[in-house]
């Protein structure tokens, strides 16, 4: 017991300054980061406002769509996990 004693002792101040300095025992040596990456490339400005109006008139169809099929699965009377299943079905087609 003696001898696990004066091991510890000894190890943990070992153990402390490794921690201090930022040096783990068991960690891998750090990566590089790439010299000189790329700069992402930007879309041009005419593909990034198509894309914003294709979005808005998208949403505003899949709302008029979703109401129309709530419409229909009021009309059948549908209630729990068959409207659900209804209302999935109706808004893919």
């Amino acid at each position: 017991m003696n001898l696990a004693m004066n091991l510890a002792g000894s190890l943990l101040p070992l153990a402390a300054l490794a921690r201090m300095t930022g040096h783990g025992f068991a960690q891998s040596p750090a990566v590089p980061a790439p010299a000189a990456a790329k700069p992402a490339v930007a879309a041009p400005a005419q593909n990034q406002a198509g894309a914003g109006e294709k979005t808005a008139i998208g949403a505003a169809d899949k709302a008029a769509r979703s109401k129309d099929c709530s419409a229909q699965a009021d009309r059948k009377g549908l209630r729990g996990k068959a409207r659900k299943r209804f209302r999935d079905d109706c808004k893919r087609h």
